[in-house]
């Protein structure tokens, strides 16, 4: 399956609207060369996008970070805290919270998401009363956040089943849920970097527990922990197959391992090319998927802009601000004008969109772009314990 008239028949099938197998999905990951596995995505890309096949689009929000105390302690996070390490570890107070939704809602941001640790104390109502408390305030800001594996976590901590807390958080102003805490579903890689996780296969099952109460999501790929090619198509296919019964991944994400600061000795990234070939398989493979987002936080905004030629018709946030990647090592920063620019400068048209995918702002006339860019990306670990923003958002807030 690696002879070279093969692999073409496979990519012509594929960007033709026919399905491939994870076999020749791994044969192709593996072996095709990079500019017509790239040829083909695009090709599935520009055909599911028919009328619209010009745009790309990106959206504004903001990562707020409720805890960094985790019980879960994954191998690969310079993020949390133990729950014994009362010199690392914080937790924001509800007024913080609502301050920083308001400074995004001022900054034109549209989404939260409202990321932190597996915090032993925190169940179900814990969500709940910020999930409402941020609703009343903000009712125009959508709650795109958590994962399954918080949800395992509330409910445990509850003493409620996973459909109880997924519909009690839902009811209480959660809009839907992010990939957070896939990492690598199969179980070698799963088990080596995130030990005291659900299983894969769990995780999925709640995801699809979600899609059936009405609740969407989408889905992650964390790459460059050591897994292998055929572990990254296993990915693939358990997201696919879920996907076929429930419909209710609206996007796959992949985005790539940072190496600093955490326990996971020896491990280098994802290269480059092997993001890009991820983002293209991903297109080829996920045909039940709508939207492939590229990661410019953890590459870079050129192989962010690249991606858009691999599959990707959506370059994902504009961050007002982001410490968990960050913390890692995660040093890449962009405003909207520097996005709107590299969409451009892809031969796209520029599209800020809502968490479903909507067009708010279709940027189609240059001389019609933002000039007051007060829209900046904050990624910075700066001041968290003391439960203030960044410096640099207080400035702008007060201008």
């Amino acid at each position: 399956m690696t002879e070279k008239a093969d692999l073409q028949s496979v990519l012509d099938r594929a960007a033709a609207g026919g399905r491939i197998t994870p076999e020749e999905a791994l044969a192709l990951y593996r072996d095709a060369p990079l500019h017509a596995l790239g040829a083909a995505a695009d090709a599935v890309r520009r055909r599911r996008y028919a009328g619209i096949e010009h745009i790309a689009t990106y959206i504004i929000e903001r990562n707020i970070n409720y805890t960094n105390v985790c019980v879960t302690a994954c191998k690969f996070c310079a993020f949390y805290a133990a729950p014994k390490d009362k010199d690392k570890g914080w937790t924001r107070d509800l007024d913080d919270i609502l301050r920083r939704c308001a400074e995004t809602v001022e900054l034109g941001g549209t989404q939260i998401m409202f990321q932190g640790g597996h915090h032993p104390d925190y169940g179900v109502e814990y969500y709940e009363k910020h999930f409402k408390a941020i609703k009343d305030a903000f009712p125009q800001l959508v709650i795109h956040s958590l994962g399954a594996s918080e949800v395992e976590h509330m409910a445990r901590i509850s003493g409620v089943s996973v459909e109880e807390a997924i519909t009690r958080i839902h009811e209480a102003g959660l809009d839907s849920f992010a990939g957070a805490g896939a990492e690598l579903l199969p179980a070698r890689p799963r088990k080596a970097i995130a030990p005291l996780k659900e299983s894969g296969e769990r995780w999925l099952e709640i995801m699809e527990t979600a899609h059936r109460l009405g609740v969407e999501s989408t889905s992650t790929m964390l790459m460059g922990t050591g897994e292998t090619n055929a572990e990254r198509i296993e990915h693939l296919r358990m997201i696919r197959d879920v996907q076929d019964r429930t419909g209710g991944f609206r996007a796959f994400i992949p985005y790539t391992y940072q190496p600093e600061n955490n326990h996971l000795k020896g491990r280098t990234q994802a290269t480059l090319f092997e993001y890009l070939r991820m983002i293209a398989i991903a297109r080829v493979f996920l045909d039940n998927v709508q939207h492939i987002q590229g990661s410019w936080l953890t590459t870079g905004k050129e192989v962010g802009q690249l991606s858009l030629h691999y599959g990707a018709d959506d370059l994902g946030s504009i961050m007002l601000e982001e410490n968990v990647v960050s913390s890692a090592g995660a040093k890449h920063r962009s405003n909207r004008l520097e996005i709107i620019d590299l969409i451009r400068k892809a031969d796209r048209v520029p599209a800020q969109r809502a968490t479903t995918y909507e067009h708010l702002v279709v940027h189609d006339d240059p001389a019609n772009d933002p000039v007051d860019e007060r829209v900046m990306s904050h990624i910075s670990s700066t001041a968290i314990e003391g439960g203030t923003a960044h410096p640099e958002l207080k400035l702008l807030s007060a201008n």
